[in-house]
């Protein structure tokens, strides 16, 4: 069978789990009380990151490559990682943990309707918005710990969109011209209402981290052009 690049991504993903390993956690105990409209805005991402991925883990294990699916549970780890990371920050600054959202009600509940290629899909919707929030939280991050909590989980995001990306341009590759165009334009066309929501429920806190709504939303859509570009490559 040839190689489908997958025990490359499990080296990536062993690599960094040995570089997270060796240079351990922040130290919580610089953590500082975080302004409201920020605290708000971290308490709900910290949700939708933390889910436990059976679902995904699921389908990617049916999909009958198995060094994928290993792949995947690495993945999962790493997300569930970051929601371990923000909920240390919230507590190191004294703020709870919420129980849920209503935006990650809806994203998991459609996610889990769908097979593979669609959840990825919508998976890689919510990885380009958190691309450019993590962003927006570690250059605008009002204490050391906020940024350094940011900067550790953007650098696992701009791993994560590579890696979702080489399964989708596979997925979509047997696919017609015209159809993989359309997919990846309705693709986008989901980034834009999720940067909408984003935009409105975060928007404080945007406008905290010196970005503001409108541009936060601007510049994600801006770049999930070159990722749709990629997503529906044949080679």
């Amino acid at each position: 069978m040839a190689s489908t690049g997958y025990g490359d991504w499990i080296r990536v993903f062993e690599t960094a789990l040995r570089e997270r390993a060796e240079r351990g956690d922040p130290d919580w105990r610089t953590g500082v009380p975080l302004h409201p409209a920020i605290r708000r805005s971290v308490q709900r991402f910290q949700v939708g990151e933390d889910g436990d991925g059976a679902e995904l883990i699921t389908k990617a294990e049916a999909a009958g490559d198995a060094e994928y699916a290993a792949a995947v549970r690495m993945f999962v780890a790493e997300e569930r990682n970051h929601a371990r990371l923000l909920a240390l920050l919230l507590t190191s600054g004294g703020a709870p943990l919420i129980a849920s959202h209503w935006s990650d009600r809806i994203f998991v509940t459609v996610r889990r309707a769908l097979g593979l290629r669609l959840e990825l899909l919508v998976l890689m919707v919510a990885e380009v918005v958190a691309l450019r929030y993590y962003r927006a939280l570690r250059d605008g991050g009002e204490d050391a710990l906020t940024r350094e909590v940011a900067g550790r989980v953007l650098a696992d995001e701009e791993r994560h969109v590579p890696f979702h990306c080489h399964r989708l341009r596979r997925a979509l590759r047997p696919l017609p011209s015209p159809v993989r165009l359309l997919a990846t334009s309705l693709w986008r066309a989901a980034v834009a209402a999720a940067c909408l929501v984003v935009a409105v429920d975060h928007g404080p806190a945007l406008r905290r981290l010196g970005v503001g709504p409108v541009r936060f939303a601007r510049e994600t859509v801006r770049a999930s052009g070159p990722i749709a570009v990629a997503m529906r490559r044949t080679v």
